[in-house]
Parts: structure tokens; C-alpha cells; sequence
């Protein structure tokens, strides 16, 4: 009973401490709260690829490179990005990946072969990826830069629950050997590694086509010809 007595008499006064005492132990578990809550909120982008400008091709250019014959390597992915996770954010950069085509062992066949040579820089395409539908021409969106029309906003910033989709083309600086993508079947498995505007890293593994120039200019007239341009040069089977 005198426990009881003191206690109550100690709570009377000191209302003041213990009132301060539970509402900084309030912010507290608020603030902590909120930093637990702000971890969980992150962006997720989950890919995948959509019917269309989706392969691989590797063609030669017309040079030697000593015994080998040179050849350029392009690949085109028509994608579907959506955002399933948490936090909004941008599509910063993004990166294709394939094996190369080495034979054991070295340390390229171990670096490029077991391991993955990656395309880091989209290549600027100089027409439209299009379709002929019947009378119609269907022109596909790019992801990142806009078509020659000037009809699609590309859509990089992604809220909670939105998806955007585009084409996203790579072309490969002229190499020879065994530097082209390994098919097995007439396919190429390719790694696609986007970045988004917080750091994160977003991978997806696909197995795409591996075409003829022919096929791959069906869709894009200017398929393979923006490093020729760019150095002022023509491939042999442009020339007119």
C-alpha cells in the first residue's frame, strides 16, 4: 500500500516530465517509423518483350581485320516497362548484354563467352520501326528518342502501377572473330539491365531471334547504318 502511495504521489508530481517523456517517445517511434516505411517504398520495373522489332543481326561489312572478316552486330528490342513497385521514378539508362560466340579457353571466351559483353550506349536510329499492315503502316514508338513523325512523348517517368513501352536499338562497333552473339536454334539469349533515376538496377533475361540483314530491314530501312554514317562511310551493299 505505501509502494502504491509513493508511486501515485511521484506521478502527481512529476505530470509534467512524464508527459514530455511520452511525447518524445511518440516522435520518436514516428520518425523511426517513417524511415522503415520510406525503405520499403521502391521503384520495381518489371520488362518484358513485346511481339515486333525484336532480334539480333550480324552482317559483314566489306573489310579484314589480317585473316578475319569484319562484321557489325545491331540489336533492336521492342519493350513493355511497368512500374509494379512501390515508389515512382524515371527510366535513366539501359544496357543489352549477349554472349559471345568465342571457342574455349581463354580469358575473353571466360570474360565475353561464360560471362557478358554488354552494349552501354543506345545507337540513334535514322528511320521509324514499321510494319505494313494490309494498306496500313504501323510505326512502333521508340522508348527513349521520338520517331521522325514527332507523334510520341516518350514516357521514362513511371508512377505506382504505369507501363510504357518502346523500341530501343544497339549497334555494335565493327569487330571480327568470334565477337557476335552465340546462337543456339536461330536464337540469342540477351540480358536487358535498365537503371533507374535512383541507382537501382532492374535485369531481365530474353531469348530473342537471330535474323538476316534482309528480315531486319523490313522494319527499318536504316537497319545497321547509323555508325556508317556517323564516320562518313557506306556498307557495300548500300552503294548505289
Amino acid at each position: 500500500m505505501a509502494i502504491y502511495t509513493e508511486l501515485t504521489s511521484w506521478l502527481n508530481n512529476n505530470q509534467g516530465v512524464l508527459t514530455l517523456s511520452i511525447f518524445l517517445a511518440t516522435i520518436l517511434l514516428g520518425w523511426v517509423s517513417g524511415i522503415f516505411s520510406a525503405l520499403r517504398r521502391k521503384p520495381k520495373f518489371a520488362l518484358r518483350v513485346i511481339d515486333g522489332p525484336t532480334f539480333a543481326c550480324t552482317f559483314p561489312t566489306g573489310k579484314n581485320r589480317g585473316q578475319f572478316e569484319v562484321h557489325r552486330t545491331c540489336i533492336a528490342l521492342y519493350l513493355s516497362v511497368s512500374n509494379v513497385g512501390s515508389s515512382p521514378s524515371s527510366l535513366e539508362a539501359l544496357s543489352v548484354g549477349y554472349h559471345w560466340n568465342l571457342k574455349p579457353f581463354s580469358l575473353l571466351w571466360l570474360k565475353h563467352s561464360i560471362g557478358w559483353f554488354w552494349l552501354n550506349q543506345q545507337a540513334v536510329a535514322l528511320e521509324d520501326f514499321q510494319a505494313r499492315i494490309g494498306e496500313s503502316t504501323k510505326v512502333y514508338p521508340f522508348l527513349f528518342q521520338n520517331t521522325s513523325l514527332g507523334f510520341n512523348k516518350t514516357e521514362t517517368y513511371l508512377n505506382v502501377g504505369q507501363s510504357t513501352n518502346g523500341v530501343v536499338y544497339f549497334e555494335q562497333p565493327d569487330s571480327w572473330g568470334g565477337c557476335f552473339p552465340r546462337a543456339n536454334k536461330e536464337e540469342v539469349e540477351v540480358k536487358v539491365k535498365l537503371a533507374d533515376t535512383f541507382g537501382r538496377i532492374h535485369t531481365k533475361k530474353f531469348r530473342i531471334p537471330m535474323v538476316s540483314l534482309e528480315y531486319a530491314r523490313k522494319y527499318n530501312p536504316s537497319f545497321g547504318k547509323t555508325l556508317s554514317e556517323l564516320s562518313g562511310e557506306k556498307l557495300p551493299f548500300d552503294l548505289v
